[in-house]
């Protein structure tokens, strides 16, 4: 079942990844945060064509795609796409729900809510850097029907875009407190 929801467009499975959980050196979060990007959209890094950076959003689905952002941060997307077209989720947020102690040493000093609340804080949370780029090697489980049916998704607009801003592919569970709060994207100078 995860090989063809993975298989589709990034828009179509993204919500189907709420609930999920997500299994990584020590911790496994449940996810309450995503966003899709999708071939055909202004806002992905796989929009303007194959390059060394997003090589691994155009090959085959179920790998992790990392990459480095603002000098300092890692973010992850699942790979998602059907075939031809390159595509990923980034993995926005989640619930830690095993390896809190691992999260904690890798995070510091914060509220639990906090430790994988954002893309560069479940990286670091879940200890993904550059060197996991491409890999296959984690444990991704969809949510049981009964977990499913209790998830209330909310949708809307992608944080810090430029780019189709406008596009309601930003997913998250209603009301979970380690959904990260919306921002538009800074106005250039």
């Amino acid at each position: 079942m995860l090989a063809s929801l993975l298989n589709q467009r990034p828009e179509v499975t993204a919500p189907r990844l709420l609930g999920a959980t997500l299994s990584f050196d020590g911790v496994k979060v449940r996810l309450t945060e995503v966003e899709a990007y999708a071939a055909d959209d202004p806002g992905s890094h796989a929009f303007r064509g194959e390059t060394n950076r997003n090589r691994v959003m155009f090959g085959p689905p179920g790998r992790l795609y990392v990459y480095f952002t603002y000098g300092m941060h890692h973010c992850v997307n699942l790979v998602c796409h059907p075939e031809g077209e390159p595509g990923g989720i980034l993995l926005r947020a989640g619930r830690i729900i095993e390896g809190i102690e691992i999260a904690r040493e890798r995070r510091g000093a914060v509220r639990d809510v906090d430790l994988a609340r954002g893309p560069a804080r479940l990286c670091s949370a879940l200890g993904i850097d550059l060197t996991m780029n491409g890999t296959t090697e984690f444990e991704l489980e969809l949510a049981p029907a009964e977990t499913w049916a209790g998830i209330e998704v909310a949708a809307g607009p992608r944080v810090g875009l430029r780019l189709a801003p406008d596009r309601p592919w930003r997913f998250w569970v209603s009301g979970d407190p380690t959904v990260s709060p919306y921002r538009p994207a800074k106005a250039l100078r």
